[in-house]
């Protein structure tokens, strides 16, 4: 039994370290993309462009969060499973803020740099979802992680699509389209983030006491 226990305790150490190793990458990324894609934005007045590069700073906080919390227990995971369910709330309403105030504004952003920036975004974010996919389902704050890697692919495919259409119609209104649109799909997955990371702390509440 105590060698079963002590193999048991070697997997999950060399699962974290695995973990561990994924999430520093990803976190690089990020952080990196953050930086990238926020002046690029400026440059071309794309709310687009600005909203994924306020998720990819984002996702550099979660990734620190994913780091401070993969060797402490359940309840700590769950509640940094919370904690990025609050940060995509967050963005949700600050990119929806950010394209009402560019619907007043009326600026057409540059087609060029929204297709250029965005497609450097969608091959960093592929990376980091590859690098995480065989992490997805180890716990709830892995999963958590893994979703949100999954919403910046899908979000820099809307990019280039946004920057096809701004492109054609010379217009503003693809960008803000898609920028409310990212919002939206945030919303949603802090929700479904927050709901799961619910059901993990009631379970262990309901779990008996040791004695």
């Amino acid at each position: 039994m105590e060698d079963c226990c002590t193999d048991k305790g070697n997997e999950l150490t060399q699962l974290r370290e695995r973990q561990g190793h994924v999430l520093y990458i990803a976190f690089a990324i990020n952080a990196a993309m953050f930086i990238v894609e926020f002046t690029a934005g400026w440059i071309s007045n794309s709310t687009a462009l600005l909203g994924d590069s306020l998720d990819m700073f984002g996702d550099s906080v979660v990734y620190a969060i994913t780091l401070f919390v993969l060797h402490r227990g359940v309840r700590a995971r769950v509640g940094a499973a919370l904690f990025k369910s609050g940060f995509l709330l967050f963005f949700s309403v600050l990119i929806i803020a950010e394209a009402i105030r560019n619907s007043f504004i009326g600026t057409v952003p540059e087609a060029g740099w929204m297709g250029l920036i965005g497609g450097v975004a969608l091959i960093a974010n592929l990376i980091c979802l590859l690098l995480l996919y065989r992490h997805r389902s180890d716990d709830i704050n892995m999963n958590s992680t893994w979703l949100c890697s999954r919403n910046d692919v899908i979000a820099n495919v809307s990019v280039l699509v946004a920057a096809g259409l701004v492109m054609i119609t010379e217009s503003l209104w693809p960008d803000l389209i898609v920028g409310v649109g990212l919002a939206l799909l945030y919303l949603h997955t802090s929700m479904k983030v927050a709901k799961d990371a619910q059901y993990q702390w009631r379970s262990q509440d309901k779990r008996p006491v040791a004695r």
